[in-house]
């Protein structure tokens, strides 16, 4: 007796579910790429708000004790005031007596994304 049955093609019904888990998995790699994509950006944008820190307070450094401000200060550099860092703002912090007498405590934070995110940078000043 010989058999009618054919198995050498895939019906419809198979075609559609592999498309199915296909396409879950396609559209979740998407998924994952942005979140990827988000991810670096913001470890950019961290790298170079710290770098900007950095640049504040090794200028810092370089002034010494006696070449940084007599009393508490704050100061700051505003959005576009930054010369090739336009989206990021530096505030410079300096605190007399603090943790003790003839030291100072210089602290530096950078925003950016209309101060939603910020990094700052501590370091004391001896005499």
């Amino acid at each position: 007796m010989h058999s009618i049955h054919n198995n050498n093609g895939l019906t419809l019904l198979e075609i559609l579910i592999t498309m199915l888990i296909l396409s879950v998995g396609l559209l979740g790699m998407a998924g994952l790429t942005t979140g990827v994509m988000r991810g670096n950006s913001f470890s950019s944008k961290v790298t170079t708000a710290t770098t900007v820190a950095e640049q504040k307070m090794e200028e810092m450094r370089r002034l010494g004790y006696s070449g940084t401000p007599a009393a508490d200060t704050t100061t700051t550099e505003d959005y576009d005031t930054l010369m090739h860092y336009p989206f990021y703002k530096r505030t410079t912090s300096t605190q007399m007596m603090h943790p003790a007498d003839g030291m100072k405590v210089i602290t530096v934070t950078v925003f950016w994304d209309s101060d939603r995110h910020s990094v700052s940078l501590k370091t004391i000043l001896a005499e």
